[in-house]
Parts: structure tokens; C-alpha cells; sequence
């Protein structure tokens, strides 16, 4: 593919949901030379989901790659196993290799859903982290101070506090720079948190004497609690896999305030026309309608959203049951409510379904139930509602 040159594209390449650019004017003038650039973005499998989080960052990648420059998307299977101590209070827990390998086995058919996966590079750090000697990791570190590599906020914070930072967290963003170096990459994209971590490759590489990087960071985008950053440990996260209605759904729950910067971080709508969105009409219910048919229309099409939006209107504005409802068969006679609560999609422990169900979050056959323990006959059929979105009949398989 051609590399453009366009400079308006490339003005709101290095603009829109941008946060910082790192150099931007010689970043600027490499996409306007022509050359074809090399642009990585890395993603560790510290969980199974990508959501609109990532979608950012991803969607950055991809306008990169439309302008004719090569994605090259790393899997972090190996710097996973240390995990992204960015942020973070305490250490994160150690993942094994089983977990890492579950985690990342969607990631593609995910992040496909945003760029040209079969036009990307797709590089597993596990290749050359893995098999790199001693020696030679203590070669990239004699490279740099340690006042470098604590100048972090978080690393400040937790040397002050109870748990300080551990050695492997510490090698976590020289590991990350060494992949930038292993790449040889002209820019490195991330969320504007992931900044001094991209930083370490622009360093290293400076430092052995190649062409530097640049480091281009995006806003975050807030979760839908709307303070925190999106986040699956937080459960406040839209996943790139949720359903159209579940997607729809969610959408519809962010936070007012935060309209605006979702309908510029997660649609294609330009400027002008988000700005007749949110002047048209000053009802957030209404532009929220808008915001989250686009971004469902991104993920899953334009009909799909369609529907979703049908669905929506049906079930929270009319109160009605959803047209279409998973039956799930059960051979007993009798199972508790937490059983219950289990197979519904969407429901990934015993935790969250307890906590859902304390919460007043269940309804069965239109009524709110609130012991997990309580049985529930299956004589006949039983439509269980798990908060405002999730529904699922269950009834006797007969033998």
C-alpha cells in the first residue's frame, strides 16, 4: 500500500485523542516524507477481554495504517508474566504460562476488529525475552541510571509506602524498551499512563546509538463508573466481544459528562458532525442513543446496531422482555438461584453472581430474589433477569 501524505490527515492523526507527542514535529515530517514507518503498539494478555480502553489506542494504530504505514502489534506473552506495574499499589500477581496462554487466545480475532491484523506484524516478546542471556540483560540495564527507572509516580509512591517496588517490576518497561530495539520501530503508540514505559525504548535506542522513536500517547478514556480508566479488574470496562445489545447497553449507562470524549475517542464522526450531535439536542438520553449506535455500529455493523437500539427502546423504555432470550436446559428439578445466575452470559464467577444477587440485582419471573441459596423449581419455564441487561429462560430437559 502507498504511503499518503496528506496533511490533513496527518494533522488529525497526531490530534485527535492525542495526548502527547514525543517528537511531534519530527514525527510530522517523517509521515510526510513518504517513507513507509514502523508503528508498534504493545498489549500484554493480563486478561482475556480488550474493550474500548484498548479500542483508543487500536483505533490510533489503524489510522496509522491507513495512511499506508506498518502496524506492528506485540503481544506481551512474556513481560504478561511480570505484568504492567503502571498505576499500580502493589504488585500484580504472577500469571503462569497456562493463563497467559488463555488469556491470549482471542487477542486477534479482537484486535481485528479494529486494525488489519493480516497487513500487521504480530510479534510475541516471549521469542526473544525468553532466550536472552543474562548477560545481555544486564548489558541493556548498565545503560541506564536507576534515578530512569524510578522516576515513576507509582514507583515513588509505593517506595514511601508498605510494598515498594520489586526487581522484575522494575525490569518491566527496560523489557518493554528492548522490544522497541529487537522491532527497530520509528514510533511507539500508547495510553498516556503507558508513557515513561514507551519513554525506555526511545531511551535505549538513543543510547545504542540507533534512530530514536517516537512516542505518541492517547487520552484515556474513563470506565462506565466514570472516574476510573476503563479497566477489566475494575469492571467497568465495554468489551471489544461484548454482544450488540450488551455493547448497546452499557453505552447507554456512561456518565453524562462523559459524552462528549467517548463520541471523539470511540466513533469516526468528525468534528463537525459530533458538534451537531450534542447542539441538536440537549437531552443526554438522546445523544447517548446516537453515541452508542455508532460505536455498536463500528464493532458489529450498522444493522446490528440497528437492532440493538430496538431492543433497548423495548426493554428499558417499555419494559418489555427481549425478543430474543437464550433457553438454557437443566435436568434437575430443582437448583439454587446461584446456579441459576451462573449460566447466564456474561456471569464469570460465584463472587460476582452472590454480589449481584446481595445486591438486589436478580429478578426471577419478574421478582426480586435475594438469596443464592434459595431453590427454584423448574416445573415450568423460569426467565431470570441478571441486572438491566442480561436475560436467560431456563427449563426441565425432559429425558
Amino acid at each position: 500500500m502507498k504511503v499518503i501524505t496528506d496533511e490533513k490527515k496527518i494533522d488529525e492523526l497526531l490530534s485527535r485523542g492525542v495526548e502527547e507527542v514525543i517528537e511531534k514535529e519530527h514525527l510530522r515530517k517523517a509521515l510526510l516524507s513518504g517513507k513507509q514507518l514502523r508503528v508498534k503498539l504493545g498489549i500484554d494478555p493480563t486478561s482475556s477481554d480488550l474493550h474500548l480502553g484498548h479500542g483508543v489506542v487500536l483505533r490510533k494504530l489503524k489510522a496509522f495504517q491507513d495512511l499506508g504505514h506498518k502496524a506492528v502489534l506485540v503481544i506481551g506473552d512474556f513481560t504478561a508474566s511480570i505484568g504492567d506495574p503502571t498505576g499500580r499499589v502493589k504488585a500484580r500477581p504472577a500469571l503462569s504460562a497456562v493463563e497467559i496462554k488463555k488469556n491470549m487466545k482471542g487477542y486477534l480475532k479482537q484486535a481485528g476488529k479494529v486494525i488489519d491484523v493480516k497487513r500487521a506484524e504480530i510479534k510475541y516478546n516471549n521469542k526473544w525475552l525468553s532466550k536472552m542471556k543474562l548477560s545481555k540483560m544486564i548489558e541493556f540495564s548498565s545503560l541506564l541510571g536507576i534515578g530512569e527507572v524510578l522516576q515513576r509516580e507509582d514507583f515513588r509512591k509505593r517506595m514511601e509506602g508498605i510494598e515498594a517496588p520489586r526487581v522484575n517490576e522494575i525490569l518491566y518497561s527496560i523489557m518493554q524498551g528492548i522490544d522497541s530495539v529487537q522491532l527497530k520501530v520509528d514510533v511507539e503508540l500508547g495510553g498516556n499512563d503507558q508513557l515513561l514505559n514507551n519513554m525506555m525504548g526511545r531511551t535505549l535506542m538513543g543510547k545504542l546509538g540507533m534512530e530514536s522513536q517516537d512516542v505518541l500517547t492517547t487520552q484515556l478514556l474513563e470506565g462506565t463508573d466514570g472516574t476510573e480508566k476503563m479497566s477489566k479488574s475494575l469492571g467497568n470496562y465495554i468489551g471489544l466481544n461484548d454482544s450488540a445489545d450488551e455493547m448497546y447497553g452499557k453505552l447507554m449507562s456512561i456518565k453524562d459528562e462523559l459524552i462528549e470524549k467517548y463520541l471523539w475517542l470511540c466513533t469516526d464522526l468528525d468534528k463537525d458532525s459530533i458538534s451537531g450531535i450534542l447542539e441538536a439536542d440537549g437531552n443526554p438520553k438522546n445523544q447517548k442513543a446516537w453515541l452508542a449506535f455508532e460505536v455498536v455500529a463500528l464493532y458489529h455493523g450498522r444493522e446490528a446496531a440497528g437492532k440493538a437500539q430496538t431492543e433497548f427502546g423495548k426493554v428499558f423504555s417499555e419494559g418489555e422482555t427481549p425478543s430474543e432470550v437464550a433457553v438454557i436446559k437443566i435436568e434437575k428439578n430443582h437448583v439454587t438461584l446461584l446456579d441459576l445466575v451462573m449460566q447466564v452470559d456474561g456471569i464469570k464467577s460465584k463472587s460476582e453472581a452472590r454480589r449481584i444477587i446481595g445486591q438486589g440485582g436478580v429478578k426471577v419471573n419478574g421478582h426480586q430474589l435475594m438469596d443464592g441459596n434459595r431453590p427454584i423449581a423448574l416445573e415450568s419455564e423460569v426467565l431470570v433477569q441478571v441486572g438491566k441487561r442480561r436475560f436467560a429462560k431456563f427449563i426441565k430437559e425432559r429425558v
